[in-house]
């Protein structure tokens, strides 16, 4: 039932994309807005998707690749859904439905059975870790979307060479408005999630920090993250110089990701996670 509402929400989302690309390609507001909705029905049985799984596992579902993936996607579009209720671009929405299709399609190939939490992790700081983790991973991830925007905006308006693209792109000046805005909603959920996670592995390990692969890949996103608000608030580093921090930044956080608990054994790895 939990794969067949999980196919279910990717088609609903392979439909607001199309939807949302046409939308920008031909410049028929009206697609827009039904992408909209239709990315709202899928949002919300994204939330059934998951609330099933929570409840056939009893735990939060992010304890595999395949549940992790599919949390991830479904924080991209609900943080996309905020930002979209200040900005209404549907440009936004042609960029974030991409990514987060694509995390649905890579965890609808990484399918696993239902796993169970490792006895020695469960425990409530659990919940509190990934959830502020995840939503940390998608204004990240809205703000690297910005940030490729803003570089192909700058790229064109310097060549003089407009194509059908540069006509449906914000300013510059809203650009870089949504990622400062990103960075300062991120960076605090990053900072709460890595102090959450260094509570639960003392709870679990008796120790708050263990050097291990994913911790030291997640101080090193976090230094970068640090260095690019402190740059705005006190530099003053604004524009290109910010899009390519919170690129490079992005790229970083999804080697902790991807890279650590695929690449790399540590204690932050799915099997560990697991208890294999």
């Amino acid at each position: 039932m939990n794969i067949l509402l999980y196919k279910i929400t990717l088609l609903v989302y392979l439909a607001a994309t199309i939807l949302f690309l046409v939308d920008v390609i031909t410049r028929r507001v009206k697609l827009g807005t039904i992408a909209r909705w239709i990315l709202g029905g899928g949002f919300l049985l994204h939330c059934i998707t998951l609330g099933a799984r929570y409840f056939a596992t009893g735990h939060v579902p992010v304890v595999n690749l395949h549940e992790s993936l599919s949390f991830f996607a479904w924080a991209v579009i609900g943080i996309f859904f905020l930002f979209d209720f200040k900005y209404r671009l549907d440009i936004l929405g042609a960029f974030s439905c991409p990514l987060a299709l694509a995390l649905m399609i890579l965890g609808a190939a990484t399918t696993a059975p239902t796993p169970t939490v490792n006895p020695a992790l469960d425990s409530w700081w659990f919940p509190v870790h990934v959830a502020l983790a995840f939503l940390g991973y998608a204004v990240f991830a809205l703000s690297f979307v910005a940030a490729v925007m803003y570089l192909l905006q700058e790229r064109m308006l310097k060549s003089k060479s407009f194509s059908g693209l540069y006509y449906r792109l914000p300013s510059l000046e809203i650009l870089d408005n949504i990622n400062y805005r990103c960075l300062t909603i991120g960076f605090p959920l990053m900072t709460m999630g890595i102090i959450s996670g260094a509570v639960w592995a003392n709870s679990a390990w008796g120790g708050y920090w263990r050097w291990d692969p994913k911790e030291t890949w997640a101080l090193i996103t976090w230094f970068l993250y640090a260095a690019l608000l402190h740059g705005r608030l006190t530099i003053g580093w604004r524009g290109r110089r910010a899009a390519i921090f919170a690129i490079i930044g992005f790229l970083c956080l999804m080697f902790t990701f991807f890279g650590v608990n695929m690449m790399l054994s540590d204690l932050h790895s799915f099997n560990a996670l697991e208890g294999r």
